[in-house]
């Protein structure tokens, strides 16, 4: 089995980076936050005291990130301390421009495969996510089935791209979603018909990522995810849904479902 270091431990680093324990990769952990890599050092991980030091531990290197900013953070950290031939295996929710920003800072020997996720906290414990695969995960291909279905999408960097538009996608269906619920209300609609009937109708996916409740996407990171959108094209939908999802702090660490009216 590979090893690997895995470094971003949050709601969906966490159980990924067990689900690689569990299937007996000899694993080395590490974590902004030093005590989230406890309950994995109690199943076997190695935990680093800090990043560097675990990019230095294995030949397969895995970031599950917030944001653009803590990637590069990480970045800087690490990047002296790469040993030549590692994989950089990038699955943070980071847009293309960081991830050719990282690309462009990496060694010549080591090489960088972009594989953001779609799915939530469920999928990422039993290997049902859906694994957007930008380079040559050859070397990786075992490490990244583990995880899920792997859909190659072209060079280093596509995968990144493909997350932002297919994401941005589930965020725009579910503020449509949230905006009927709205209606529905004002109208004097039934709330149970009208769910009913958005998950019978052509928005049933998005009905039903709305009206979820075994999922964990902060509205923070959505937030960040539509910025990351917008930044990239003219889309002024997303920027209006990106302020429903500013509008309201109380919401930011909640799921994406709580952008639908209260009882909806």
């Amino acid at each position: 089995m590979q090893e690997i270091a895995f470094i971003g431990l949050g709601n969906m680093g966490l159980p990924m980076a067990r689900r690689l324990l569990t299937a007996g990769h000899p694993l080395t952990v590490w974590n902004r936050t030093p005590a989230k890599a406890d309950p994995l050092r109690a199943e076997g991980a190695r935990t680093a005291p800090t990043a560097a030091a675990a990019a230095a531990a294995a030949p397969v290197l895995i970031t599950m990130l917030a944001d653009p900013d803590a990637l590069a953070a990480v970045a800087q950290e690490v990047l002296p301390h790469l040993a030549p031939g590692t994989v950089w295996v990038e699955m943070s929710s980071v847009g293309p421009r960081a991830v050719a920003d990282l690309a462009a800072r990496l060694p010549e020997d080591v090489s960088l495969v972009d594989a953001p996720v779609m799915g939530s906290v469920g999928p990422a414990a039993s290997g049902g996510l859906t694994v957007l695969a930008g380079g040559d995960t050859a070397p990786v291909e075992k490490i990244l089935g583990t995880l899920g279905r792997v859909v190659p999408c072209g060079p280093v960097g596509s995968g990144a791209a493909l997350k932002l538009v297919l994401i941005g996608a589930v965020i725009g269906g579910v503020a449509v979603v949230s905006e009927a619920m709205r209606l529905a209300a004002a109208l004097g609609v039934p709330e149970q018909a009208a769910r009913d009937g958005l998950l019978a109708g052509p928005l049933a996916g998005a009905a039903g990522r709305a009206f979820a409740r075994d999922a964990l996407y902060p509205v923070r990171l959505a937030a960040k995810d539509v910025a990351l959108a917008t930044e990239a094209a003219d889309l002024p939908l997303l920027a209006q849904a990106h302020r429903l999802l500013t509008d309201r702090p109380d919401l930011a660490d909640l799921d994406l479902s709580a952008v639908l009216p209260r009882g909806a």
